[in-house]
């Protein structure tokens, strides 16, 4: 009928067809092309930078990252020395010899009872943990063997703050490889340095260092006897299982002393966050890093922050109390009570004699470097061995595309350590000691701070210089054993200095 909608005139036209289905499939696929195209342009670097952190069986650490000569004289990096002979790590070591000082340690997994009652499952040297103290005059040859009675994934040994001969650092994949279970490795050096020290291993670090591998390192001065004495006391401090010991006692380590008898206390942080000591007591800070701290003064009301690593040796009168956060050092029989920890801190950049840091006092001129760098930490969402994370970047590189600071010997090196990354980092450099100059920007004015390891808070910045006197392949990183692991992580390296050894999947070495 005529009216209705499926109606049409008689002898008119028929209606038009729709759209033909075609094109309307053709806009569909430009669409799921256009969508197809910009999930690409968004995956495909994220799949690069996935695919370009994954490991290696092996790898070489001269191959890793991108050098960076401080802007000085032109050096031939390690590229460039295909089909060269260098120096391989192995010859900078002392010729052999007697030594003066001569010590086994053997390495081992098991369950202990430390000294203050508490049983902890972990690693061992000789049996106990911390290890044996070591203790030599200045001038004396230490030598050191090593033998790994069952530590599954081996063990190494590194000198922490001594400047040992480089084959010796004891850094696994570097400088030696790991010494596995049945073998051993003997360390030598020169103790050459007076103060206090620490060693470690230096293989699955962060695993083994917070299960007891390390003890205590003392160099005392020429004339004087290395013999352990009350008057001269280790204190290292460590967390087994979250509990806060001082040499291996859960509380008190209490030291035999005539009122009015003086004390020298090292206290070494080795756990991976820093530390305060303090006393009610006056006491003066006599040495950093085991550097002497020129004319130190009394300090009242202000505690001693100890960086993750690193070391400071405090002087008492008996009778006094060291706090040391939940244990403490007690010299003779004080009688007063536990002091709370004070709310200000030495400044170590102003603490001691007013000192110019010029040539005539460092014995180096830190204002004509020869090589200028900088550590800038930050922080950033990338992949670490094919991982995904946040993680710690150097200069803006994820590891391990990370500098290699690279150096001629007698080059002068000024450096510049900036953190914004969240986190204060306890930077550790090996083989070198560096003297601090100025920090975010004020310039040091107290005794020469000289360093191996440093606390650079979040938004601080640090400049240290030092002579690169010791060749070698060092590393240079964070000394919170878990983040190495997370790419902060450098190293500073000679020109011409080349290793054989190895690390990654395929080998037994695992510096970190």
């Amino acid at each position: 009928m005529l009216g209705t909608d499926d109606a049409r005139p008689v002898g008119g036209p028929p209606p038009l067809a729709p759209p033909p289905a075609p094109v309307r499939r053709g806009r569909r696929h430009r669409r799921t092309l256009v969508a197809v195209l910009a999930a690409l342009v968004v995956l495909a670097p994220v799949a690069w930078f996935w695919a370009a952190s994954l490991p290696s069986g092996t790898w070489s650490v001269t191959d890793m990252g991108y050098p960076d000569d401080g802007g000085g004289p032109p050096l031939m990096d390690h590229a460039g020395m295909a089909g060269m002979t260098g120096r391989p790590v192995d010859t900078l070591r002392l010729p052999d010899g007697p030594a003066d000082v001569d010590v086994t340690l053997v390495a081992r997994a098991q369950t202990v009872r430390l000294a203050g009652g508490q049983v902890v499952t972990g690693y061992t040297l000789n049996g106990v943990t911390p290890g044996p103290e070591i203790r030599a005059v200045a001038g004396q040859t230490v030598r050191v063997r090593l033998v790994n009675a069952d530590v599954p994934r081996g063990v190494t040994l590194h000198w922490h703050g001594v400047d040992v001969p480089n084959a010796d650092d004891g850094v696994a994949g570097v400088t030696q490889d790991a010494v596995l279970p049945g073998g051993e490795f003997v360390y030598r050096f020169r103790a050459e340095q007076v103060g206090s020290f620490w060693y470690h291993s230096h293989q699955v670090a962060d695993e083994q260092v917070r299960g007891g591998l390390f003890g205590a390192l003392v160099v005392v001065p020429r004339g004087t006897s290395a013999a352990p004495s009350p008057t001269d006391v280790s204190a290292l401090v460590h967390l087994y299982d979250g509990r806060r010991t001082v040499a291996g006692i859960g509380g008190d380590l209490r030291v035999p002393a005539a009122p009015g008898s003086v004390v020298r206390v090292r206290v070494t942080n080795t756990d991976s966050g820093p530390m305060r000591a303090w006393s009610a007591s006056p006491y003066r800070v006599l040495a950093v890093d085991g550097t002497d701290v020129r004319g130190p003064t009394p300090v009242v009301g202000a505690a001693t922050q100890v960086t993750a690593g690193g070391r400071a040796d405090l002087e008492v009168t008996a009778p006094a109390r060291i706090e040391l956060g939940g244990v403490a050092v007690v010299v003779g029989n004080p009688t007063t009570p536990p002091a709370p920890a004070p709310s200000a801190v030495v400044d170590l950049l102003t603490y001691g004699a007013p000192t110019t840091l010029d040539p005539s006092t460092l014995g180096f001129d830190p204002s004509t470097p020869t090589r200028v760098f900088d550590y800038a930490i930050g922080r950033r969402p990338g992949f670490i061995d094919g991982v995904p994370g946040l993680y710690w970047t150097i200069n803006g590189h994820l590891y391990p595309d990370v500098p290699m600071f690279m150096v001629r010997e007698g080059d002068v090196v000024r450096m510049r350590i900036a953190n914004t990354s969240g986190e204060v980092h306890p930077m550790h450099l090996h083989g070198h000691h560096a003297v601090v100059l100025a920090r975010d920007g004020v310039p040091a004015t107290g005794s020469p701070w000289w360093v191996d390891s440093l606390d650079v808070p979040d938004g601080a910045t640090f400049d240290i210089a030092f002579v690169a006197d010791n060749p070698g392949l060092w590393m240079d990183h964070c000394h919170n054993l878990a983040h190495p692991k997370q790419g902060l992580v450098a190293h500073l390296m000679y020109e011409g200095v080349t290793t054989p050894y190895r690390a990654g999947a395929d080998t037994p070495n695992d510096p970190e």
